[in-house]
């Protein structure tokens, strides 16, 4: 731990005594110093410096030359450039001073551990001055006797040292003072100099590393003055409109120098300068006439001098000054060009004729009035017409024919040449070919292939084409020499312009060639908005209008159709430019499609609005197919109806509008006697009149061998003939009767649900004829059917029936009721339905028919009717004479005969003509 602490302490002290290792006087002295002291070297020369040591730092410190460590700024040097020449220096080399910098530093290393600064010196590198070049002098005259000279050279190279220049300037056996420059290095002013008498002048140039001078000059000053501009410039008209006279003062005396001039003029507004000819202003002057000028024209003068032999310096331009020209007669006649319109009338013409005002330089002076003059071609004996205007253009109507149109400009001075345009019945001449234009330099040029014929000149006629406004016509007259040229108006970007050419004859013209032009071009301002015009099932026809031309901005060179489902990719389609209409195929049915459309120019292209459309789920045709397959059939099956109810119109009407009998009418007293009588049918058209039948109902009656009536069940019958007496005066024969005026169903020959028809408004009587027992008389029963259709007239007449004896067999009748009622119910007004037979009675009777009238018997009775029995049961009627009734006999004592053995008994109805037969 001590000898740690020992080391530190000794290194402190060490470093004490080599900073400060005597102090004499108050003044600190260093332990060495570098040399040479604060050096300037030539850039990229060879340089070394030493370091040398006090010896009592060697003494004191242990410090020697092999410890130095030389540093540029904080940069050492490699110990490669070191050399020590002895214990106390050592030297450092540096072959290109280029890499020098600035502090070079001597520091030493003590004890091998600490550094420390010894000595420091500043190196300044730079180059030597170069010869001065380029040295000329000029003596500017400042007033009319100061005339001081100022020399300029080139300074040469930059030296990165302060330089110093001096102008020395001699006479042959005299030197003045140096001329010193002052904030420059390159020029000085002597102030005074003498004429006429030679001066050498030369330039020396000197810094740290040498000295330089350049080659002399020598000259008079007199030869290389600048003069003072002439001053008092005034300009004058002449006798000549193109005349004008100048005149100055010169500023210096014509003893010291004789002077030459330049005069330069140029047009009012115009930037390029005119010269009078050198050689007209070679010798002294105070004065000039310009000639050449233009009439009635303002131009602007400046003049300059110089020594007369050409040797020394022009002066500067002096004040401009302007004057202008008198008047003159025009120079040339207005261009004259029309506008005919012959929409109006066939036989006359409006013509508008326009004039371009003369230019300046062709007017001469101001333009009072225009002189027109008209003269009919077709007869020259009449006089012309003469107009007079203040203004570029007149409209006449003229007839039909050739004319010789003349212009003349009239001003102060006189009147213009005459301009004529000859305006031909018709353009019958050779019109040019291949109009063209080009926008070239922000300009646009016409150009054309010119007619075999010789042209006199050319009109191109062009006019601004716009929605917004009228197109304004202007024109520009060209040489027939020429095939094209550039539009001198204002041509607008993204304009659409029509450009015309017209070649103008001798004797006539051509017709003009148009062409549309723009001078730039640009995108559509907007795009084409589309619309449906017809849309079907797979396709849609999509139409749209073209965009106008202030919308256009350039030539549409195609638009594109964009369309797409809602979950589909998009589809483009091109469409011709001239095209307002397209139509899109392949499409799906029932499907929403977005459409829109772009208009592209050279420039590019903008789309439309968006545009959404369904495509129909039917195509055409489809649904007619479809309607008209069906509604041939349903007509079809119409006539055929209509045929068929023509064809059964009786049967039809006999079921739907039947002929219904007045009742108060009736004779049903006389028709329902006590006994009623028999038919007397002596013969089978007695029985059967001709045309006395529309239709033959036939009433199965099947007799139950079972079952025997006694006197006593007859009993009811007997009270029905009394009821039928009693209720003659009635003129329906059911108003005395409760029963009889009761409704009731029919009992028909149809469905169980048509039996339940209300029978208030008619009631049909049936004639029942039972099976005698062997061969008895039978009982003609008469009883109500259960039917509601009206009286029949063979039932109202009561010639119709046949009395029979009251001795004969005791009458059976049997009235049943519908199926339908309960024979059970103990309310009946009447009669019992149905009696059972007891079996005492049975040896009696050997057969007691029942009537059974319901609807599931009625059916069977027609079809055995029409098929096969119906004249079998008229056969049998006619030779039994039992009044139109089949008797089926009963079987005999407990032998029953089959269903299928026991004979039927059919009982036709007889149905009047116009009557109707319940079925």
């Amino acid at each position: 731990m001590f000898s740690a602490w020992n080391w530190v302490a000794h290194d402190l002290y060490l470093l004490l005594n080599i900073c400060f290792l005597e102090v004499s006087g108050g003044l600190v002295q260093s332990c060495g110093h570098i040399i040479p002291e604060s050096p300037v070297l030539a850039l990229g020369s060879n340089f070394t410096a030493l370091c040398i040591l006090n010896e009592s730092c060697l003494d004191f410190g242990n410090i020697y030359a092999n410890q130095i460590i030389w540093k540029i700024k904080n940069r050492v040097v490699p110990k490669e450039q070191y050399h020590e020449i002895n214990r106390t220096v050592s030297s450092v080399t540096f072959n290109d001073t280029s890499s020098l910098a600035t502090p070079l530093t001597c520091n030493i290393l003590a004890d091998g551990q600490i550094e420390q600064n010894i000595y420091g010196i500043t190196v300044t590198i730079g180059l030597p001055p170069e010869k001065p070049k380029n040295l000329s002098c000029i003596v500017h005259q400042v007033s009319k006797l100061t005339y001081p000279m100022t020399c300029t050279w080139n300074p040469g190279r930059h030296t990165f040292l302060d330089t110093h220049f001096r102008l020395k300037y001699r006479w042959p056996q005299e030197n003045f003072p140096d001329c010193i420059p002052k904030d420059v290095n390159n020029s000085c002013t002597i102030t005074d100099v003498q004429f006429f008498v030679n001066l050498e002048v030369w330039v020396e140039a000197a810094n740290a590393l040498g000295k330089a001078e350049s080659d002399p000059l020598v000259l008079d000053p007199i030869e290389i003055v600048k003069p003072l501009s002439p001053h008092n410039l005034s300009v004058n008209s002449g006798i000549l409109p193109t005349v004008l006279k100048l005149s100055w003062e010169n500023r210096i005396s014509a003893a010291v120098m004789k002077l030459k001039f330049n005069i330069r003029y140029r047009i009012t507004g115009d930037t390029n300068w005119m010269q009078v000819p050198p050689e007209d202003t070679a010798s002294p002057r105070t004065s000039f006439s310009v000639q050449g000028l233009r009439p009635y024209t303002e131009y602007v003068f400046s003049i300059r001098c110089m020594k007369e032999d050409g040797v020394g310096y022009w002066s500067d331009w002096s004040e401009e000054k302007t004057g202008v020209t008198t008047e003159d007669k025009p120079t040339k006649g207005p261009p004259i060009w029309r506008i005919i319109d012959a929409s109006r009338s066939p036989a006359s013409w409006t013509v508008h004729l326009m004039w371009k005002a003369l230019e300046p330089f062709e007017a001469n002076g101001v333009i009072l009035q225009y002189e027109v003059t008209v003269r009919a071609k077709s007869s020259l004996s009449s006089p012309p017409e003469k107009y007079s205007v203040n203004t570029t253009n007149l409209t006449l109507k003229l007839p039909n024919g050739t004319y010789e149109v003349t212009v003349i400009a009239r001003n102060r001075v006189g009147a213009s040449p005459p301009s004529v345009l000859l305006i031909p019945a018709s353009n019958s001449k050779a019109p040019v070919k291949n109009v063209r234009t080009l926008p070239k330099d922000g300009k646009l040029w016409v150009g054309w292939t010119a007619p075999n014929s010789y042209v006199l000149k050319y009109v191109i006629e062009w006019c601004l084409v716009s929605n917004s406004s009228d197109c304004i016509t202007e024109w520009q007259n060209e040489p027939g020499n020429v095939q094209g040229t550039y539009l001198k108006g204002d041509i607008k970007p993204f304009k659409c312009y029509l450009i015309t050419v017209y070649p103008l004859y001798a004797d006539g013209q051509g017709s003009g060639q148009s062409v549309k032009a723009y001078l730039q071009q640009d995108r559509p301002s907007k795009g084409p908005t589309v619309q449906t015009k017809k849309v079907g099932k797979a396709e849609a026809v999509l139409t749209w209008n073209h965009l106008t031309v202030d919308e256009q901005n350039g030539f549409i060179r195609s638009y594109t159709i964009f369309y797409k489902t809602i979950d589909g990719n998009e589809t483009a389609v091109t469409v011709d430019p001239s095209k307002t209409e397209y139509t899109l195929s392949s499409l799906t049915s029932d499907t929403l499609y977005t459409v829109r459309m772009m208009a592209y120019t050279d420039e590019g292209g903008r789309s439309g609005p968006d545009f959404t459309f369904t495509t129909q789920k039917f195509g055409k045709g489809e649904i007619e197919a479809i309607v008209v397959p069906v509604c041939l059939a349903f007509l079809l099956i119409v006539l055929l109806g209509v045929l068929f109810c023509f064809n059964k119109r009786d049967l039809i009407k006999k079921h739907i509008w039947p002929i219904v009998p007045d009742p108060s009418k009736s004779n049903i007293a006389q028709w329902s006697p006590q006994v009623p009588a028999k038919h007397n049918f002596s013969s089978k058209d007695q029985m059967y009149p001709e045309g006395s039948f529309t239709d033959v109902s036939v009433v199965e009656i099947e007799a139950d061998d079972k079952k025997s009536f006694s006197e006593q069940d007859l009993k009811p019958f007997d009270l029905l003939k009394k009821e039928k007496s009693t209720s003659e005066g009635h003129s329906s024969g059911i108003g005395g009767s409760s029963c009889m005026s009761s409704p009731r169903q029919s009992v028909s020959d149809s469905d169980e649900g048509e039996a339940t028809q209300n029978t208030s408004s008619t009631v049909q009587y049936s004639t029942v004829v039972l099976n005698g027992y062997r061969d008895q008389t039978p009982v003609q029963v008469f009883s109500r059917s259960e039917s509601t259709q009206p009286l029949l007239d063979s039932e109202e007449r009561s010639e119709d029936h046949a009395g029979g004896g009251d001795s004969a067999t005791q009458r059976q009748q049997y009235f049943k009721r519908n199926g339908g009622q309960d024979e059970t119910n103990t309310d009946r007004p009447c009669f019992e339905r149905t009696k059972q037979i007891t079996p005492a009675n049975e040896g009696d009777l050997v057969g007691f028919a029942q009537l059974q009238i319901s609807g599931q018997s009625s059916q069977p009775l027609g079809i055995e009717l029409e098929k096969n029995t119906q004249e079998a049961a008229l056969s049998d009627v006619l030779q039994t004479s039992t009044e139109g009734q089949t008797v089926r006999p009963e079987t005999v004592e407990g032998s029953p005969l089959s269903v299928d053995e026991m004979p039927k008994s059919y009982l036709p109805q007889t149905v009047r003509q116009g009557g109707y037969m319940p079925q």
